[in-house]
């Protein structure tokens, strides 16, 4: 009996080997898969040379040149609209080292940044205030909109005014673009539809994009936040109100996004990406330069 029992404390003694085994192995699997992940490629935080002012037209906006800009002849301007100031100053610097830029910083949501331009004037006293601030004799040679994430608030409210809408050359729309659902919070999945209204200037603006007179460019991730519209539906709502498509894609950017999706016809570009966490988001304003280059700057 004693022999059957040590027997049967060997059998369990393989068993429980045989099962840290496997548990080691499998953990090993899990390690080598987390290892092969896609990369998220981050810039180093730096202060790029340059000069920066303080506007007083709204506060949380700063005014930058490079080293590189010169006020004499027209001189383009970039406005950006949400994420670290360094970080844009960075791409801008690198991609258009010639055009000045202003950052702005208001804090999170989208109504944030929609709100202090929902005043008529408002975009146009800031972009004037900069102009004077750098002693330019001649108007801006060209205006560009960028907006990471909640930015879109600020972009949207702009282009509502039509003298604004007018003015604006170039959007660059940073996996930031979203909208409300009808009825509120259901979702497309079950029977809701995204509310119209809420991306009636995008479209204004993709018509004049598609048409050769402006510049759009949007990029986005695949993450669903389920309270409100995601960046690819609304994205979607976009494309097929304006009779597009997209085409499949499988390449992937300098900084390792995986790009799914395009569109391109005349000044309007979209670039979908595979992703739904928050690495992945942020990989669109370090990304940046990427479509910087598609824009008419």
């Amino acid at each position: 009996m004693e022999k059957n029992g040590f027997g049967s404390r060997q059998n369990h003694c393989r068993a429980a080997t045989l099962l840290i085994l496997v548990c080691v192995l499998l953990a090993g699997s899990v390690l080598s898969f987390a290892q092969t992940e896609q990369p998220h490629s981050r810039i180093p935080q730096t202060e790029v040379p340059g000069r920066r002012i303080e506007l007083k037209t709204l506060q949380g906006a700063v005014l930058f040149t490079g080293t590189s800009f010169r006020a004499k002849g027209r001189v383009p301007l970039i406005v950006h609209f949400h994420g670290a100031p360094w970080l844009v100053q960075y791409h801008v610097a690198e991609q258009c080292p010639r055009a000045a830029l202003i950052t702005v910083q208001l804090g999170a949501g989208s109504s944030v940044y929609g709100r202090p331009f929902e005043k008529t004037d408002a975009f146009e006293r800031l972009i004037d205030e900069a102009r004077r601030e750098l002693a330019l004799s001649r108007a801006w040679a060209s205006i560009t909109l960028t907006g990471f994430s909640a930015g879109y608030g600020a972009i949207r409210a702009i282009l509502h005014n039509d003298k604004s809408f007018s003015r604006v050359d170039n959007v660059l729309l940073l996996d930031g673009i979203h909208a409300s659902y009808t009825p509120e919070g259901v979702v497309l999945s079950k029977g809701g539809v995204i509310r119209a209204a809420d991306l009636d200037s995008f479209v204004e603006f993709g018509r004049e994009a598609v048409a050769g007179k402006k510049s759009f460019v949007i990029s986005h991730s695949a993450i669903f936040p389920a309270a409100y519209a995601s960046t690819t539906e609304c994205t979607n709502f976009l494309i097929e109100t304006l009779g597009l498509r997209r085409r499949m894609s499988s390449l992937e950017t300098r900084t390792g996004m995986q790009q799914r999706s395009v569109v391109d016809v005349k000044g309007f570009h979209v670039r979908g990406y595979s992703g739904s966490t928050a690495p992945d988001h942020v990989d669109h304003l370090h990304s940046m330069t990427e479509w910087l280059r598609l824009l008419s700057i």
